[in-house]
């Protein structure tokens, strides 16, 4: 299996460079906002740390190509950087310390391209996960400074936390009545939002986690740290990986069950 070591080494010390160019403008009065095509907000901050990580991606590996959410794609072969500079841009915005810098490597497979190194990184929560295929999920300050995380062993729905990031788009698919079935036949439902779902899956206090509509570099990262920590992530069709476009989280145990509700059609 290759060793990923030294990629893995960069992203955090990419996530290290995104953590200051953000904090830096986190809650500044002066902060500016953009509103996209797609009517999401964009910020300064979003722009800036995206170009600091790039520029830092082309000196340390010229040979790879990288995706971001802010400029796109540049480059070709078989591996890809994805970054997302700010994802929770809207918590960002607003204050609310639920954001995270998205940095993944993916290489090219029989499958097409998948994580094989990803680093979550929310510098308002004090928080860092990470993973890197075949070594295992962990969360701490840094490399040397760090503790394994396993997915829960919780096995029925009914013992189940469930989180999400809100009702929108479950409705325009015709999936509300399965999703809030879900709702219904779980312990516990929380909408923490955007990467910290799928982290507290990785990390055992969330047991299964699902959003109906989601770009590739909101779920590279966050895919990797979550089946290296023993748990399975897939498209709501049960295609293993973040190719899909919308996601569904579960320590295993529970991802059929999962899946089966939030397919419900009526």
């Amino acid at each position: 299996m290759p060793d990923y070591h030294d990629d893995l080494r960069l992203a955090h010390v990419l996530a290290d460079a995104a953590d200051a160019a953000t904090m830096d403008r986190f809650k500044a009065l002066d902060l500016k906002v953009e509103t996209k095509p797609d009517m999401t907000p964009v910020s300064e901050a979003d722009k800036a740390a995206e170009e600091l990580v790039r520029g830092q991606l082309q000196r340390a590996r010229p040979r790879d190509a990288i995706l971001g959410e802010e400029f796109g794609v540049e480059g070709t072969g078989p591996r890809r950087w994805v970054i997302d500079p700010i994802d929770g841009t809207k918590n960002y915005v607003r204050g609310v310390p639920v954001w995270a810098t998205l940095i993944s490597l993916m290489e090219a497979g029989e499958g097409g391209y998948q994580p094989v190194v990803g680093v979550v990184s929310a510098p308002a929560l004090g928080r860092r996960w990470w993973a890197a295929k075949g070594t295992g999920a962990y969360t701490g300050r840094s490399l040397s400074s760090a503790s394994r995380i396993q997915v829960s062993k919780v096995g029925r729905i009914a013992d189940a936390s469930f989180a999400y990031s809100s009702l929108s788009g479950w409705e325009e698919q015709g999936r509300l009545d399965g999703f809030l079935d879900l709702t219904r036949a779980c312990w516990r439902t929380r909408g923490y939002g955007d990467f910290w779902p799928y982290m507290m899956v990785a990390e055992g206090s969330v047991d299964i986690c699902a959003e109906p509509e989601l770009s590739l570099w909101d779920m590279a990262a966050p895919a990797i740290v979550v089946q290296e920590a023993g748990g399975r992530y897939t498209s709501l069709d049960g295609v293993s990986g973040p190719g899909g476009g919308n996601a569904a989280a579960s320590n295993g145990l529970l991802h059929h069950e999962l899946l089966g509700y939030l397919n419900q059609r009526y």
